[in-house]
């Protein structure tokens, strides 16, 4: 079998783009806006935040979740979600390696 091109990545740079990628939609952000806002609620409550119909926010929960971003538990009938602290303090602390890393003043084009 051949080489994927992620294979010629490290998985750092891996990593970083899948997380991003979870990042790229504007109604994933307007999320996670709104669960940084109030900590944690269920999917009906984001539902009554986005101008979005409720299995179009619950797909988005969804790659949120799978990305590790956010987490939930079951609360009788419905699911409370909340930002996963480890994996958001560990992307906080990469993203500011990456952008730290850049140095003003270089002379360019």
């Amino acid at each position: 079998m051949g080489a994927t091109k992620t294979d010629f990545f490290t998985n750092e740079q891996n990593d970083l783009a899948s997380f991003t990628k979870a990042l790229g939609h504007p109604a994933r952000i307007a999320i996670l806006q709104h669960l940084l806002k109030v900590q944690s609620c269920v999917c009906g409550d984001i539902v009554n935040e986005l101008p979005l119909a409720q299995p179009t926010v619950s797909q988005h929960l969804k790659e949120l979740k799978n990305a590790g971003i956010i987490k939930g538990t079951i609360e009788g009938n419905a699911i409370c979600y909340c930002i996963d602290e480890t994996t958001w303090n560990r992307y906080k602390n990469i993203l500011e390696n990456l952008f730290g890393s850049y140095k003003s003043n270089v002379k360019c084009c």
